[in-house]
Parts: C-alpha cells; structure tokens; sequence
C-alpha cells in the first residue's frame, strides 16, 4: 500500500524526549510515509524550539502558542514575543496549541479564557489557522469560537467530544484531528464519530510523545505509529487506505498550506 504523502498535524517534537534520537525519528517517519510534520508550541520557550527544528528539518513546521495548562505566566510580552516568532519564519504555519483545559486546571478558568480569546485575535489578524486544545471544556471553546468567524481554519486536536458536538464543528467548517486514542479499546465514542462524520473534516495527527496508538500504548509515540490511526479509520469507514491517506492529506494541504 503506498501511504507516501500522510501528515503529522500534530506533534511535540521539542520534547526532551526526542532529544537524542530526533533523527532515526525523522527516519522511521519518512519510512511509514509521513513526509510533512507540524510541531506545536506549548509555551514560549517550546514554540521558539519548534521553529528552530522546522528550520534544520524541511519535513518539520511549525506552530506557536501558549497551552492552557501555561495560560496564568502568561504576561503581554509572551504574546508579543509569539508574534515575532510567527512573523520571522516562513515556516509557522498555525497558531497552537491553545484553548481550555478543564480537566487539570492548572491555571484558573477565566485566565484560559482571557489568554484563549488574545491568541485567537492574534491568529485571524495574522491569518493563520489555529490548533485548538479542547478538554472538558467543549461548550466553552465553541463559545469562545463562535466569536471568531473570520479565522483562517480551525482544528479541534485529539478531539474528544460525541457526534452531536463533532456535527456541530463539522457545519462552522472546523477539522477534527484524529490520533492515537482512536485504536483504544474503550474509546468507542471516537469511533462512533469517525464512523459517521465526512472524512473531508478528519486529519491525522499524532501528539507524540503522547498518545501512542494501542501497539505502543504506553511507550513514547512517534510519527511513525501514525499509520495505526490510518488503518484504523479505514477499517471504519470500510474504505482502502490508499484513499484515508490521500483524503487526510488533502485536507491538511487545505488546512495549513491553502493547496
């Protein structure tokens, strides 16, 4: 089966624990197929490292923002500091990850709120798509977005939600990004809404180092393993994966990169 062509839309590969095998980690992507990977930023500090790493790899892009879980250090230089960043590279391709957390709280809720709503402006006024962090929190993020019609493009990553909450992205035109916790055993929510939803909202993404897919649950995730959530919404969809790989791809060429 020729995969050549998928993306990681969503990955961390500033993580420390990359750090000494980066390369064989290119490698075995570049093996599985995955020739393109956008790695986020979570704070300052790790969207300046991605864009560093998207300027020595050309399979790597880049995406800069604050994570909720950082939303209370957030001061008006941090935000200032993250436009220059996008503004210098030609490889920032979106603003991410950022929304709300309200699982874990680490920071208070109407700080990620405040904080969530600064970064959108800052994305539609730079035009760039932006990659949405979404957990417990579904009914505020899709308030907070409604308010921000005029973004480039906005993909819900690792999305959690039901079927009725994944219609209602579907019809404001969002994409959901489809990773790991698909192949989990227990996670038949997931699969309901790739089942039924249209494959031209889905993309592939694996937010390593987390999240491996369920052969390697438990270990560090890698692009590479992408390719256990490709067989697995084909095997939903009772579709080849030839065709899973080339309609997700073209959604985040449409996505990210306006191809």
């Amino acid at each position: 089966m020729n995969r050549a062509g998928i993306i990681d839309t969503h990955a961390h590969l500033d993580d420390k624990k990359f750090r000494q095998d980066i390369q064989n980690v290119l490698k075995r992507a570049a093996e599985a197929g995955v020739t393109r990977i956008i790695t986020m930023g979570n704070d300052f500090t790790a969207s300046r490292h991605a864009c560093i790493l998207a300027e020595q790899h050309p399979e790597i892009y880049a995406a800069v923002g604050i994570h909720p879980h950082e939303a209370k250090e957030v001061v008006p230089r941090t935000l200032e500091g993250l436009r220059i960043l996008a503004g210098n590279s030609s490889k920032v391709l979106a603003w991410g990850e950022i929304g709300l957390d309200y699982h874990y709280d680490f920071s208070p809720r109407d700080c990620q709120q405040d904080v969530f709503r600064k970064q959108l402006e800052i994305a539609a006024e730079l035009e760039l798509p932006v990659v949405i962090h979404d957990r417990d929190a579904h009914e505020d993020v899709l308030s907070i977005l409604k308010d921000f019609t005029g973004l480039k493009a906005v993909i819900i990553h690792c999305f959690s939600g039901d079927l009725a909450i994944a219609e209602e992205c579907l019809n404001r035109g969002y994409y959901l990004g489809i990773g790991g916790t698909l192949t989990y055993p227990k996670n038949n929510k997931l699969r309901d809404v790739v089942k039924n939803v249209s494959l031209k909202h889905l993309l592939l993404e694996t937010d390593c180092p987390y999240l491996a897919p369920q052969p390697w649950r438990g270990k560090r995730n890698e692009p590479a393993f992408m390719t256990a959530v490709l067989e697995e919404i084909a095997r939903l969809k009772e579709m080849p994966e030839e065709e899973i790989a080339k309609a997700t791809t073209a959604n985040a060429q449409k996505a990210f990169w306006d191809e």
